[in-house]
């Protein structure tokens, strides 16, 4: 049975344990947090797991066979570094790092270790990807808008841009992910920024509004705006588009998946009719009802004006942490979706546009 450790025991360490609870075929031997009782937290919940403030102390004790990483933005590159040389392979959240160069080099040990990464781009495990994809493949989409707007998260690191890399970097690079595996690579942005619209939060140095122009490879815009200044839902519907010619895909990651226009509907009902669901149709053709359409592998609603709604039905983040942990188990890693080495182009995406704020000019990017 492999051992897995994980350093960093706040929220998206939590977010990580509560899958490995389940999974049967691993031992969590150990916890690291530089603050004491969250790591001694963590170790009462899985027994015989060992709770540490120093990282390769618990490299020594434990000699985990792999290691879940889940640290603020600004503190990578010793762990990465120990546990190449030690040769762990080890899973790390996003953002890998602040620093570019510091994420290369990186990148570059691994390579030369030949170890197994992953990072926790949890949204490339989702049922919507393939119906995203295939409607990108059969209709060209020459506009993408995407919106994410929401509040301040609670860590006390993220109102520092300094220490968090801003909203862009920390929460909307998955959003850009997703773009990029979707879709195509970014060759050029330029971003504005705006403050001045968040109030009375102590420590409080960040963006409150971005929006970013986005030039792909194949000659396609995009437009990607996030902001944190929001303090309801209502503010603005967060979703990305891919807009064609006549029809449209409306993603809301981790959610649904919306085709609107004649042609993508259609096609998606013609996919209603295989795999193991029934082909029925209750009223979901063009000015139908609104009925359900069976689909193998879920559930679509017809909206009644020639849009079909798919749901996700996947548990994307289990599916990431499990695919992680079964290619160590295998020592074959191709199945993972987002090793170190491309999410290393979605955080240099994503620091291009903050180059771009702080020069008030366009970045240029060749991503390959």
């Amino acid at each position: 049975m492999k051992k897995l450790a994980l350093i960093g025991c706040g929220l998206i360490g939590n977010y990580h344990l509560e899958h490995f609870l389940d999974f049967d075929d691993i031992e969590v031997v150990g916890f690291c947090d530089l603050i004491a009782e969250r790591a001694e937290s963590f170790a009462k919940r899985v027994p015989d797991a060992k709770a540490y403030t120093d990282f390769r102390r618990m490299f020594d004790e434990t000699e985990p066979d792999m290691l879940f990483i889940g640290i603020p933005p600004d503190q990578h590159g010793e762990i990465e570094f120990e546990a190449i040389r030690r040769r762990i392979p080890f899973f790390v959240e996003k953002p890998l790092a602040l620093d570019l160069d510091l994420a290369r080099r990186i990148n570059a040990a691994v390579e030369e270790a030949g170890l197994i990464t992953a990072c926790g781009f949890q949204v490339r495990y989702s049922s919507l990807v393939e119906p995203n994809r295939r409607f990108i493949r059969e209709n060209e989409v020459v506009f993408i808008d995407c919106l994410r707007m929401g509040g301040i998260p609670g860590a006390p690191w993220w109102t520092d841009k300094a220490r968090s890399g801003g909203q862009i970097v920390e929460q909307t690079i998955h959003q850009f992910d997703i773009i990029r595996y979707l879709f195509d690579e970014p060759v050029e942005v330029f971003t504005y920024g705006t403050r001045g619209f968040v109030k009375g939060v102590p420590g409080y140095d960040t963006d409150d509004l971005t929006t970013t122009v986005v030039r792909f490879r194949g000659g396609a815009l995009g437009t990607l705006s996030t902001g944190c200044y929001a303090t309801g839902g209502d503010a603005v519907d967060n979703k990305l588009t891919f807009s064609a010619r006549d029809c449209r895909a409306e993603l809301r990651i981790l959610t649904d998946l919306r085709l609107v226009g004649t042609a993508a509907a259609g096609a998606a009902r013609r996919d209603g009719g295989e795999g193991d669901g029934d082909g029925s149709d209750e009223g979901g053709g063009e000015g139908g009802s609104g009925g359900l359409v069976v689909k193998g592998d879920g559930a679509m609603y017809a909206s009644g004006d020639g849009g079909v709604l798919l749901r996700e039905t996947n548990k994307a983040g289990i599916l990431c942490d499990r695919t992680f942990i079964d290619a160590v188990i295998s020592g074959d890693g191709s199945k993972i979706r987002s090793p170190y080495a491309d999410a290393l182009k979605s955080l240099e995406f994503t620091l291009a546009c903050n180059r771009s704020m702080e020069t008030g000019q366009p970045v240029k990017l060749n991503l390959g």
